[in-house]
């Protein structure tokens, strides 16, 4: 008797519990979608794991939310953020750039960072363009450890833009992410040349 009652209960926690997350990652800048669904929980008062909804739930209400509440904005900002990626990845081209996250997925907020992937011989080799290049950059835990981390995390910012470089081995190119989880920098420039999808939302 009392399971029949709580799946309902449990099905609307869920949702609750998207919806907060979703506002959370647009609202306050959270990138990390494990974190806001757990931040968000933790608000609801929720400690079934069984109520936690998937990333795909979370990013479906994002989307909803960014189209009810931040419209053109949401849409210029990830254009901007496109372009800054172009700009980055053609500097960084030599280490086998990704990129990944919000910016190339569309749902970028107005406190997103730009997440870029690399793949160079060693990671040292990036830190030493940038001490050539003066550009100032710190290192960063990585968001989740995972069973693929990467080696070494360091951001950075673009014209006031926040950059994040997730720096992997060369053998972690053909693991990890799926393939469309991350994009080459031909498909982000073409992305940029398409009609924003985000419009028809």
């Amino acid at each position: 008797m009392a399971s029949r009652v709580s799946l309902p209960r449990n099905g609307n926690l869920r949702r609750e519990i998207a919806a907060l997350a979703a506002r959370m990652m647009a609202e306050d800048g959270i990138g990390d979608y494990g974190f806001a669904k757990r931040k968000a929980a933790r608000q609801l008062g929720a400690v079934d794991a069984e109520t936690l909804p998937t990333n795909a739930e979370i990013e479906a209400e994002l989307r909803a939310w960014q189209a009810l509440y931040q419209d053109e904005e949401q849409t210029e900002r990830v254009r901007e953020m496109r372009e800054a990626a172009v700009e980055i990845m053609r500097q960084l081209e030599t280490f086998r750039p990704y990129l990944t996250g919000g910016v190339l997925d569309g749902t970028a907020g107005r406190y997103a960072e730009i997440e870029i992937d690399l793949f160079p011989e060693s990671a040292k080799e990036v830190e030493i363009f940038f001490l050539g290049e003066n550009v100032a950059y710190e290192h960063r835990k990585p968001r989740q450890p995972g069973p693929n981390p990467p080696e070494t995390v360091l951001a950075f910012d673009w014209d006031d833009i926040p950059v994040r470089l997730s720096i992997y081995p060369p053998g972690a190119e053909r693991v990890g992410r799926k393939p469309n989880e991350r994009a080459r920098l031909p498909q982000v420039e073409a992305l940029l040349q398409a009609p924003a999808p985000e419009s028809s939302l």
